[in-house]
């Protein structure tokens, strides 16, 4: 009765499991500038390359920017943020950066060349401080993307099945300890790649960080021009959206400062 219990626990995991990943969010690796890569475009995308190449960086910008009215990619954000950065178009190279990193957070490439354009920016914003368990799990949740912790989640719950085969049906003890040690461990990965690859999702969903896209900013007590001037931002700089009203956002830097910006200033990454 015990094993037939087990066997249906399994197998109504392995059907939530896969409730929660049926709709995959398309994700591309990205490579140095300029990617020349395989797509439904690509008579349109190696003209944006070979523009890139010969310096043309304002044609590239077009080409890259009208592939994506036709679908999202990381690799293409990347060339595109790197046409702006050579462009001199800071805000748009690092608006650019956040939303490849966005779909791909594991590249390295993308995590260098982002830091490089923040580095051109004026505002220096020193971050509140974490507890380190905190960094080092974000900083592990963002090695892959959402469908990258999907995967993984999928692969550790076969890995539990198999244990679990082996638990039910092995005769000898040694062998029953060992599969049931083991498969306790992979149903632990599975729950924790599962919650990671819902974050993500919900990162990549909620779209609730901007770029400041206008050359200086005042920052505003309350929604209004008229609100007390509390501090002023530039170009490049990220914020997190917590509230709007009307065509007023309300935002909050990495330092924990909190008001108001007019919604002109700002693009969503």
């Amino acid at each position: 009765m015990k094993n037939i219990y087990l066997i249906l626990f399994t197998l109504f995991s392995l059907c939530a499991v896969a409730q929660e990943t049926d709709q995959p969010i398309v994700v591309t690796d990205s490579i140095e500038a300029p990617v020349i890569t395989e797509s439904l475009h690509i008579i349109s995308k190696s003209e944006g390359d070979s523009a890139y190449i010969k310096g043309e960086f304002q044609k590239a910008i077009s080409i890259y920017e009208s592939l994506l009215e036709d679908g999202v990619a990381s690799e293409v954000y990347y060339n595109l943020g790197n046409s702006y950065y050579k462009t001199d178009n800071i805000g748009k190279a690092i608006l650019n950066y956040e939303r490849a990193l966005l779909l791909n957070p594991g590249s390295n490439d993308i995590q260098a060349n982002l830091a490089i354009a923040k580095s051109k920016t004026v505002d220096k914003v020193e971050p509140l401080p974490e507890l380190f368990f905190i960094s080092w799990t974000k900083s592990l949740m963002n090695q892959s993307s959402a469908n990258g912790w999907a995967k993984w989640a999928i692969t550790f719950f076969l890995l539990f099945l198999l244990s679990a085969f082996l638990y039910i049906f092995s005769k000898q003890i040694l062998l029953k300890k060992i599969s049931f040690g083991i498969g306790l461990l992979f149903l632990l990965f599975t729950v924790v790649s599962h919650n990671f690859a819902r974050h993500q999702k919900k990162v990549l969903l909620s779209r609730d960080t901007a770029i400041v896209m206008t050359p200086s900013v005042t920052v505003r007590s309350t929604p209004s021009d008229s609100g007390t001037a509390l501090f002023i931002l530039h170009e490049g700089r990220k914020v997190a959206i917590n509230d709007a009203v009307g065509e007023w956002k309300e935002i909050t830097l990495e330092d924990g400062k909190v008001g108001w910006i007019h919604s002109i200033n700002l693009e969503v990454i």
